[in-house]
């Protein structure tokens, strides 16, 4: 007779774990639909993940003006050139790009076999999807750190609930609404941070689900809190984190060149940027330089601060926090010079005026702290060598920028340093590549996403070994007599 199975899945360690239930049901509830439709359907086709996909693209390219809108009030003032180009231009590249290549990405791929294994039988891997999928976004880029992993999840065939940042609120109802007309809630599900109610945010929460797979894009320290909760469930993870990037200007190259390229990353979003420059070496005796073609770069391109190219900083907390570090910097030694002389910024309004600072030392939170806007210390260097200690003996960055055209030199940096990605002369645009994968080292971040690696992120790369009726292992079972010693040697003298 076979044994009778538990009662309660609760006292069975091998059933799959299932929400607590001091979670709000709303989560509760959202993850056993989409849980229970992943059943269901446990690997759909290439169709079925290309028209997903595409109906991705159709709720950006269908309501960007409703997004643009709904961005630009939650800074209080976003760029809107800036929203369409960084964050719904990328988002639907990114959805059709994907669209195109996912069933070449679905493929099974062939795999060499062991000389033990040789001639007859065969092995593969192919790409499944996990399950449901967790996203917690952030509020910097809330469409573009919401719909790239999104993109990948569903290229990969899972399904996803969607965790939008407590400043994202007025586009968090916007996606609340309007991902119905093109998605069931239990494929896609939107959650704004109230929605468990007044004073509950609803991340913490959102981060306890026994989700198949997590995407978290954050701060270091709440990455550190979001893997806690995971590791109850032994959920796996992704985390895109940050850190303070460095930007190298070697000796040589055109100062006026990597000021236009610094300046226009360090301004985007008010450097609200978790792979923009946090810092800038430049040649000891370069740094006057610079700056003169810095100030006349923004200038031209920022005639006036206030009249709406330029973002404001998310809230009033961000902007303390920014004003606060720029006073402790000056008031241990910092030169604070302006990207903008003449051009005051809005308390009001939270606009902050770019700021350059020189005489920066380690004592000053700049320098400790991932800045997180448009706030630029510059160091001064005398060798490369200096530069890689200084960057190798602090915590991995997400990004590493080197203005060079000496290959030696860029060889240098890219072997002697590590980080997430790296742009030879230019700044930020690895980040937006869809065919480069995105994702940072240690302190920064862990696992990748974009294009094909953002599917294999959430996919399980299923391998499989498939045998013939024949085998060659049969000639190596004991006893072990003349023969198998005869071909074992044969193996071993193949790999010496």
């Amino acid at each position: 007779m076979p044994p009778r199975p538990l009662e309660n899945p609760a006292m069975n360690p091998t059933a799959l774990p299932t929400p607590a239930p001091h979670l709000p049901a709303l989560l509760r509830d959202c993850f056993a639909a989409q849980r229970a439709a992943f059943t269901r359907s446990r690997n759909p086709g290439a169709d079925k993940r290309r028209a997903d996909l595409r109906a991705l693209h159709r709720l950006l390219a269908d309501n960007r003006e409703a997004i643009v809108v709904a961005i630009d009030q939650d800074y209080g003032c976003r760029s809107r050139f800036e929203t369409l180009l960084t964050e719904l231009l990328q988002g639907q590249e990114a959805a059709l790009a994907a669209a195109r290549r996912v069933r070449r990405w679905m493929r099974p791929q062939k795999r060499r076999l062991d000389p033990t294994q040789y001639p007859l039988a065969s092995a593969y891997t192919f790409a499944q999807p996990v399950g449901v999928v967790g996203i917690v976004v952030p509020w910097n880029f809330p469409i573009a750190m919401a719909f790239q992993p999104l993109i990948c999840a569903f290229a990969a065939g899972n399904r996803a609930m969607v965790k939008m940042s407590e400043n994202s609120a007025h586009l968090a109802r916007l996606l609340k609404a309007l991902a119905p007309r093109y998605f069931a809630s239990d494929k896609l599900a939107f959650f704004a941070d109230d929605d468990a109610g007044p004073g509950q945010p609803l991340g913490p929460l959102f981060t306890q689900l026994p989700f198949d797979h997590l995407f978290f894009t954050g701060s270091p320290q709440t990455g550190k809190a979001v893997m806690a909760n995971c590791a109850a469930n032994l959920t796996p993870v992704t985390l895109e984190l940050g850190g303070k990037s460095p930007a190298i200007v070697a000796p040589g190259f055109a100062l006026d060149k990597a000021a236009e390229r610094i300046v226009w990353v360090k301004m985007l979003n008010a450097g609200q940027i978790c792979t923009n420059v946090d810092y800038l070496f430049l040649p000891e005796g370069s740094e006057q330089a610079f700056i003169a073609h810095a100030q006349r770069i923004a200038q031209q391109r920022y005639p006036d601060l206030l009249g709406g190219d330029y973002t404001a900083i998310i809230d009033q907390r961000q902007y303390d926090r920014l004003q606060a570090m720029l006073q402790d910097a000056i008031a241990k030694g910092a030169r604070a010079v302006p990207l903008l002389p003449g051009q005051a910024g809005d308390v009001q309004r939270r606009i902050m005026a770019p700021t350059l600072l020189l005489d920066v030392h380690e004592d000053m939170q700049v320098m400790q702290r991932e800045i997180f806007g448009p706030l630029l210390p510059i160091l001064g260097y005398r060798s490369k060598e200096q530069v890689r200690d200084y960057i190798n003996a602090r915590h991995h960055p997400l990004a590493l920028y080197l203005y060079s055209n000496d290959r030696a030199l860029q060889d240098f940096y890219l072997t002697e340093t590590l980080s997430g990605g790296v742009s030879l002369n230019d700044s930020l645009i690895q980040s937006g590549l869809h065919n480069l994968p995105f994702g940072g080292v240690g302190h920064s971040g862990m696992g990748h996403y974009h294009g094909h690696e953002g599917f294999l992120t959430f996919s399980k790369l299923r391998p499989v070994f498939r045998q013939s009726r024949w085998r060659t292992l049969d000639l190596l079972m004991p006893p072990y007599g003349r023969r198998a010693y005869q071909l074992l040697n044969f193996m071993l003298w193949r790999n010496r």
